[in-house]
């Protein structure tokens, strides 16, 4: 199957205002200075990030339902999704072992849990209460499948949406030529959507401002000073998986890095500032397709890593359990660490659509392996510190997994990618 030409990037008009990036990152500096000078006053304005927040939750439905429909259906080729799923989760599992390993490999060189104080006699009852949360084999199966796709629009469960959208583009696709005003409406919806989501990403610099501005304003800088060494850790460890993963997979795909880097800038910001992958999404889907990957590619392979890509959150995952058995002076074999590793890797798909998805399995691995709970409530002061950058990684490798899927593929479109880079980056 041959590249797609079809798309043409049209020119940026000429603006005075300084680019989207620039001003999102104009309002994380105000942000941050704001909720350092004014805590108060900062942490009473993250209604304003909510808000914003909302307004990309209430186009993710439409933009990805029509997005995934359109690309599967126009393609209309059932082996290709099939082969095209099979590579993506091939990919997925690369991705989080290589994220697993690094997290691993970090607690262990750098200790950060050694000569910190487990916080006893801390009330675990909530924490323990988000570890019973943790779903079976068989949840994570059934929860594939929605009763009602309205019922998983109204939820937003991307993963939901994935399968019932799948389902309905082969249908479309089956019923052939009397589909096509149903492919064409569809293609208009799209196309409504991402015109839509420039409208919103206008609200962009505002969201990340009343964010940064609420977290600082509520958590404060000087927690930083009390784990320094494990946010330091922590970010070290995702810059390493950069480089190994993001990077090396760029020069494997013969895409060039810097122009990746500055091409997903926008998403980046936005998912690191508000610490939602949700928010980063509807930017994600609209700048992988006009960076040169098909959008049935695009469609499929960027919302399902939101369930099985964490590759960020995976890192996290296996550098704060050690963490945490370190905090307790508890000394884990290689081989527990090799077997939670596995055991990580297996629970951390099953949380989609789990509110505090992480800490439901950090909680849930604690319990399993007979690790103090009161070693987690030490990282909730700086979970959303933790958070943002876990969650700015995410984005990252689900955005790359798309590119690394189209060239395996044989269909990502250089020429798209060359225009795309010379008219945006």
């Amino acid at each position: 199957m041959k590249p797609s030409t079809d798309a043409v990037v049209p020119a940026p008009a000429p603006s005075r205002w300084p680019s989207l990036t620039t001003q999102i990152f104009i309002g994380l500096l105000i942000g941050i200075a704001v909720g350092h000078f004014f805590p108060a006053f900062g942490a009473g304005i993250k209604p304003l990030a909510d808000a914003f927040l909302k307004m990309i939750k209430m186009i993710i439905a439409p933009l990805l339902f029509s997005t995934l429909v359109v690309g599967i259906a126009g393609t209309g080729d059932l082996k290709s999704m099939g082969r095209i799923g099979g590579k993506a989760i091939l990919w997925f599992e690369l991705a989080t072992t290589v994220a697993l390993v690094i997290g691993l490999v970090m607690v262990n060189f750098f200790k950060p849990g050694a000569g910190l104080a487990v916080p006893i006699g801390t009330n675990t009852a909530e924490l323990a209460k988000l570890a019973t949360n943790q779903q079976s084999a068989w949840d994570i199966f059934l929860h594939l499948f929605p009763t009602s796709v309205f019922d998983a629009m109204a939820k937003g469960d991307i993963l939901q949406m994935v399968v019932f959208s799948t389902f309905f583009g082969i249908g479309l696709a089956a019923v052939g030529e009397k589909g096509k005003p149903v492919l064409d409406f569809f293609d208009s919806v799209a196309q409504v959507m991402f015109k839509f989501t420039g409208y919103v990403m206008v609200f962009a610099p505002v969201g990340v401002f009343a964010a940064i501005a609420a977290t600082v304003g509520s958590k404060g800088l000087g927690i930083l000073w009390t784990l320094g060494k494990l946010v330091v850790v922590m970010y070290a460890g995702l810059a390493i998986f950069v480089l190994v993963v993001i990077v090396g997979a760029a020069l494997l795909i013969k895409v060039p890095v810097l122009g990746f880097m500055r091409a997903i800038r926008e998403p980046f910001l936005i998912a690191f500032t508000t610490a939602s992958s949700e928010a980063a999404l509807p930017k994600s889907l609209d700048i992988m397709e006009r960076f040169g990957v098909p959008k049935n590619i695009v469609g499929f392979v960027l919302p399902t890593g939101y369930s099985f890509n964490l590759d960020g959150t995976t890192l996290y995952l296996s550098l704060a359990s050690i963490f945490v058995a370190q905090l307790a002076g508890i000394e884990l074999t290689i081989g527990q660490q090799v077997v939670m590793m596995l055991t990580l890797m297996l629970t951390s798909k099953g949380v989609a659509g789990v509110p505090r998805a992480a800490l439901v399995v950090l909680t849930a691995t604690l319990t399993s392996f007979g690790l103090p709970l009161e070693g987690a409530a030490i990282l909730l002061g700086i979970d959303q510190i933790l958070d943002m950058g876990r969650t700015a990684v995410n984005v990252m490798g689900n955005c790359i997994a798309t590119a690394v899927v189209a060239r395996w593929e044989g269909v990502f479109d250089d020429e798209q990618m060359k225009r795309f880079l010379v008219l945006h980056v």
